[in-house]
């Protein structure tokens, strides 16, 4: 184990945002750490986030962006963020519940009346699941983009958000609730089981374990690719969902000989904390958004004595000390700027240039992280690695995130908050980066904002602020059916769930 020596890097511009400014230590504490200092941040932060969703998702066909503002195709998890966006911008008053759910409504009977089917293009979706990118002309998959099985879920968070946020008795809000019930119950999720491929799993998959996607193409009625959710990542929500299915559900064996078959050996010692080890923290954070772990367990969780919610902060704060330690000596991490999970990133065109006299590795887009399984480090720092992470962590996450704004103003923080990554060790002016902006002192600044950066940020900063998202989905009862098919018990699961 690298010893924590709590090297402390040089990233930390002015509030100005001068982007050509020299870069120097970044303060311990200044005002804008203070209680009321993270207030103002985080309503700042929310307003922003929310306005991503709210003014970029197209409203006649209901396709939250990818990415923006390139905007090449629509992203269905984003959909999914943009669901849950609604609700949290209502309750928070930047818009009208009813201009709120009439965006809800809208989006649902798209999606209710996508068409869906075998056919390798003109359709959205097929066995009740979507297609990970849509074409943002008409809604119909993208490329050969896979049908997504955690893209779905994804959405299908946010379609339950929905179904359970918008409780009133008017026409608009009982429609929702039909809609909801309506594609979630469609999702027919024994078909993307592994018993249903003839090829086998080459990540330890078997039996009913659950692929990770279906091609059209690939042969006689399609195929299943090669990997299934297998061992501990985001894919929790995956299982939770299909076993809370009311028409089409697995049952408890998938799940172990699925996703929670191999848990011990992804259980390690990182940086001084014991949790199951994933290196991008989006592995740690996409079920969180919708699934109040606090104080819930199943058979694996109850063996180690917490929770899935203290295993992600537990990742969240080893993130941290991998930054304060800094073993690869790139330029600008600290305790106060540090974040590690899937972006965008400057280039490959750089690769051996020096940076601290070490030849380096640039990427561009890659599932960034560190764990004791692998280090995935190109000097990118990515906020809502750290943002995602705030209802984990606030005490840690919310400095880190007002310290990246301190350092960059304009360049990272935009009308819609965060863009998607920096890299201060990238200088490399006379090599550019088609993904973003290069400036010889400061570095590189992503181009686009994501949507599946977005989501978290907004989510778990507003689970952090009132638990609203958490709150809500504890009274959604296919949640609840699919957590405790699952074996969990605990916590809010022993109060009586709704009638």
């Amino acid at each position: 184990m690298i010893a924590i020596s709590l090297r402390i890097a040089l990233l930390a511009l002015s509030l100005s945002g001068c982007a050509s400014a020299p870069l120097a230590a970044p303060r311990a504490a200044t005002d804008a750490s203070t209680a009321l200092g993270q207030a103002a941040f985080a309503e700042d932060l929310t307003k922003r986030t929310f306005a991503y969703f709210w003014e970029t998702t197209d409203t006649e066909r209901c396709l939250a962006p990818d990415r923006w503002p390139s905007n090449p195709f629509s992203s269905i998890a984003a959909t999914g963020f943009a669901l849950t966006a609604y609700g949290i911008g209502a309750e928070r008053g930047y818009v009208s519940r009813e201009d709120a759910a009439a965006r809800t409504l809208d989006c649902l009977e798209f999606y209710w009346n996508a068409p869906q089917g075998p056919a390798v293009e003109g359709v959205s979706g097929h066995k009740g699941f979507f297609y990970h990118f849509l074409k943002n002309a008409d809604g119909t998959r993208f490329g050969n983009t896979e049908l997504s099985t955690v893209d779905t879920a994804l959405l299908l968070g946010g379609v339950l958000f929905s179904q359970s946020y918008f409780d009133r008795d008017n026409p608009t809000e009982a429609a929702i609730r039909d809609l909801a019930e309506r594609i979630y119950a469609r999702v027919d999720w024994t078909f993307v089981q592994r018993e249903n491929s003839a090829i086998p799993s080459a990540n330890g998959g078997s039996g009913k374990a659950i692929a990770m996607g279906w091609y059209p193409e690939r042969g006689a009625g399609g195929d299943f690719g090669t990997h299934d959710w297998v061992g501990y990542n985001e894919g929790m929500l995956v299982y939770i969902l299909a076993a809370g299915s009311p028409t089409h559900p697995i049952g408890k064996e998938a799940w172990d000989t699925g996703w929670a078959a191999n848990l011990e050996k992804d259980w390690a010692s990182y940086y001084g904390y014991e949790f199951l080890q994933f290196e991008p923290l989006f592995g740690h954070q996409y079920s969180h958004v919708w699934v109040d772990f606090r104080g819930i367990q199943d058979e694996f969780m109850a063996s180690k004595g917490i929770d899935y919610f203290e295993n992600s902060r537990r990742a969240t704060l080893s993130q941290r000390a991998y930054g304060a330690d800094n073993p690869n000596d790139w330029v600008g991490y600290s305790d106060q700027l540090w974040g590690w999970t899937a972006s965008d990133g400057p280039t490959a065109a750089a690769n051996g240039r020096e940076v601290n006299g070490q030849p380096r590795t640039f990427m561009g887009y890659s599932a960034r992280g560190v764990s004791a399984e692998r280090v995935v480090d190109d000097g990118t720092i990515v906020p809502t690695a750290a943002g995602g992470s705030i209802a984990f962590a606030p005490e840690v996450t919310l400095p880190a995130l007002m310290n990246m704004r301190a350092a960059y103003g304009e360049r990272l923080y935009t009308r819609y908050g965060f863009k998607d990554a920096f890299n201060p060790s990238y200088v490399f002016v006379d090599v550019g980066s088609r993904s973003g902006t290069v400036d010889a002192q400061s570095g590189w600044v992503a181009r686009d904002h994501l949507g599946i950066d977005q989501g978290p940020i907004l989510a778990m900063l507003e689970n952090h602020r009132s638990e609203l998202v958490w709150r809500t989905m504890r009274k959604n009862p296919h949640v609840r059916r699919g957590l405790e098919r699952l074996g969990f018990t605990g916590g809010w699961l022993e109060q009586p769930g709704p009638k």
